[in-house]
């Protein structure tokens, strides 16, 4: 019998003057790129929150404050692949400058409209995108400490 395995990942809404720092990827066999936020993998032995820091670094070069916890979101995908998503909330402190994951073309600071266009467009990564944002705007956060990692 084998065990059924969901991918955690990490994802960070970042919201500045009203718009949302999101990034552009090609991901491999689609003609067309797609928009997320700055998110990823849990590395193994990694704390979720040190993980939406690493990528948000790795994916957009800019230090993030996290603030507050968005919640669990679960996205079966059409494949039947699960995932277990953990959303932040955080404010951008400063632009380090280094150099961006090789899978991310550019860096964007969008408006809720832009978003919105382009998940009409069908140019989200995941249904889960749009959603976060939603959910941080309508302050649909919860303390940082409900989160237990030894």
């Amino acid at each position: 019998m084998s065990r059924w395995h969901p991918h955690v990942t990490v994802a960070t809404v970042v919201e500045r003057a009203g718009r949302f720092l999101m990034v552009e990827e090609a991901p491999r066999g689609s003609q067309t790129t797609l928009f997320n936020q700055p998110a990823g993998h849990l590395e193994p032995g990694e704390r979720i929150q040190e993980a939406a820091l690493r990528e948000l670094r790795e994916e957009t070069a800019w230090q993030v404050g996290i603030t507050d916890y968005l919640g669990l979101y679960v996205y079966r995908t059409p494949n039947g692949e699960t995932f277990h998503s953990h959303g932040f909330f955080g404010m951008a402190l400063a632009h380090l400058g280094n150099p961006l994951d090789p899978a991310i073309l550019a860096v964007h600071w969008l408006t809720l409209e832009e978003v919105e266009e382009l998940e009409r467009e069908g140019r989200l990564r995941s249904p889960l995108v749009l959603r976060r944002v939603r959910d941080a705007l309508a302050s649909r956060f919860y303390p940082m400490d409900v989160l237990h990692e030894r």
